[in-house]
């Protein structure tokens, strides 16, 4: 399983510029951190794909220091890591866009959301809820599959191709009956994405849920994030969802680039 580690596991060895020991214990603790009910040294050292005596010390380091703690045979993370996320909201990206969020969420009464491609996931890092509209309880920090996610399609249709499969996961388990699952018709998706400028997604995450996610690009042309509204597919028809959300969505993705280039000049 891919958590949008470092690829250790391809270092051919350690230099003076990088130090195994830590990127493997922040791997561990990114595990350990998506699974807050706990895990096994099996489970993490399988998930990290690590042998178990690497992530056992890491496992026990991250112990020792207060991140995790030790439950018999599950590592569960303490409320020290919130130490290492409680500022996210202060970065620049999460800053310019929550005001940005805050508007769009307020002008279509729905839920908008800011994300940022990692490993095979996307990672929420701003949102403004109204509703709660997914099964899961999405906030900053929060992942879901990029494969099947607006948000998530918007970044992998800005990546070459030989890029993007390694943000793939081997297998494509359909959600719901909607859900693409051919490689050829996502490559098609991923075509149209590119040529639309945005992503509507249909009911293909979970039945019943509706979403529209666009780029945000960077000072120099990249896309650094993807910016999202959903909705219910019984509140909001397709018609109006291509009349009023799209325009809004893309307007709001444009105005967070125009602001992370003002502030680049100033």
């Amino acid at each position: 399983m891919n958590t949008g580690s470092v690829g250790i596991a391809d270092e051919p060895a350690e230099s003076r510029d990088f130090v195994t020991a830590l990127a493997r214990g922040l791997d561990v603790l990114r595990v350990c951190a998506q699974a807050p009910e706990g895990l096994t040294l099996a489970d993490v050292a399988r998930q990290v794909d690590l042998p178990r005596a690497a992530v056992r010390r890491a496992l026990l380091t991250l112990v020792t220091t207060g991140y995790l703690v030790q439950y018999g045979r599950l590592f569960q993370v303490t409320p020290r890591v919130l130490d290492l996320s409680a500022r996210m909201k202060d970065l620049p990206l999460p800053r310019l866009a929550q005001p940005i969020l805050n508007q769009l969420s307020e002008t279509l009464n729905e839920s908008a959301s800011l994300a940022i491609l990692d490993g095979r996931d996307i990672l929420y890092i701003a949102r403004t809820e109204t509703r709660r509209i997914l099964a899961v309880d999405l906030t900053v920090g929060a992942r879901l599959p990029a494969w099947c996610t607006s948000m998530g399609r918007v970044l992998l249709a800005a990546l070459p191709d030989t890029e993007r499969r390694g943000h793939m996961p081997p297998v494509l388990d359909a959600r719901t009956p909607r859900t693409t699952t051919d490689l050829a018709a996502l490559g098609r998706l991923f075509a149209q994405i590119r040529r639309d400028g945005y992503c509507v997604q249909d009911q293909e995450l979970e039945t019943g849920l509706r979403s529209v996610a666009a780029p945000v690009r960077g000072p120099d042309g990249t896309v650094v994030a993807a910016l999202n509204v959903s909705t219910q597919a019984a509140r909001t028809s397709m018609r109006d969802l291509r009349k009023l959300v799209i325009p809004a969505v893309v307007d709001a993705a444009t105005a967070l680039g125009h602001a992370l280039k003002g502030q680049t000049r100033a």
